[in-house]
């Protein structure tokens, strides 16, 4: 069974918070900070200028940068409204002054597919717009950021089965192993909730899942530090944990949310000691 994660939740600015860090000393970000949207938070107001929204990222950022070890990654999750389209790719090309994008990834909430049969399934969630000039955006952007554009993946760690068998045998970069590439389409759906106040009180949380597979691309072990700027409840210190990462850090400006993160965190700690027969693991920093 792998040592726990020392998990830190600190309350405060991230900019401000980043600062007391040592240069170099994160393997991974993981991130999702407010997308500008006007989305209503607890404690932050999502309405700034464009200008002033992009001149507060690119600060944050550059706090990213100097925290993140030269073979580092920066996984950052930005999605856009149907109206303001351009957003991600702004912020993706803002922060190419500080980093190289090595990867776009794609997350797919929602998606249709034709059966062989000719029938059309559709699967996932997502929020439907009632409009007369847009379809329904079903997806959101991961951008994979490094140091050089040159740092090693573990591809096969998120990667899927081969359909066709046959091509284990016929491909020899497979040296046996029934895995391929899963490429970046990530087609990672919502948990269904029921009440937004009682089982997930944030507006904008990206799943765990979407974490972890960004972690097991990186590749994370015992030694791994991993840092999330925009906290929120949790989910990235709950895939943390999951991957078995030695180090998380999480800053937020709002104590409820730290409050639901530290919350759900000791859930998953209670429900894995209950599945491994194990005693307390000692999550928390004290």
């Amino acid at each position: 069974m792998p040592s726990p994660t020392l998990v830190e939740l600190r309350l405060g600015d991230c900019i401000e918070g980043m600062q007391t860090l040592e240069a170099e000393s994160v393997d991974v970000v993981v991130t999702s900070p407010p997308y500008n949207l006007g989305i209503r938070y607890s404690k932050f107001e999502d309405t700034a200028s464009r200008d002033e929204y992009l001149e507060w990222s690119m600060r944050w950022a550059a706090e990213v940068r100097r925290v993140l070890k030269p073979e580092g990654s920066f996984f950052l999750n930005v999605g856009s409204a149907p109206a303001n389209p351009l957003m991600p790719h702004q912020i993706a090309l803002r922060f190419s002054e500080l980093f190289v994008l090595q990867n776009t990834l794609h997350w797919i909430k929602s998606i249709t597919v034709e059966t062989r049969a000719g029938e059309q399934i559709s699967t996932g969630h997502f929020k439907p717009i009632n409009s007369q000039r847009y379809v329904t955006d079903c997806h959101e952007y991961v951008f994979h950021f490094t140091k050089s554009g040159n740092v090693p993946m573990d591809r096969l760690a998120v990667g899927v089965p081969y359909a066709d068998k046959s091509n284990i045998a016929r491909w020899g970069h497979t040296e046996g192993r029934d895995r391929r590439c899963r490429g970046n389409n990530w087609f990672v759906p919502y948990e269904t909730i029921l009440s937004r106040d009682k089982e997930r009180p944030h507006p904008a949380t990206f799943p765990v899942g979407l974490a972890a597979m960004c972690l097991r691309l990186h590749g994370v072990d015992a030694q791994s530090v991993v840092l999330d700027p925009f906290n929120g409840i949790g989910h990235a210190a709950l895939a943390v944990a999951e991957c078995g990462a030695g180090r998380f850090i999480g800053f937020d400006i709002d104590e409820g949310y730290l409050a639901e993160a530290k919350a759900r965190l000791e859930k998953q700690e209670a429900d894995l000691r209950a599945a491994e027969g194990t005693p307390e693991l000692g999550l928390f920093e004290a």
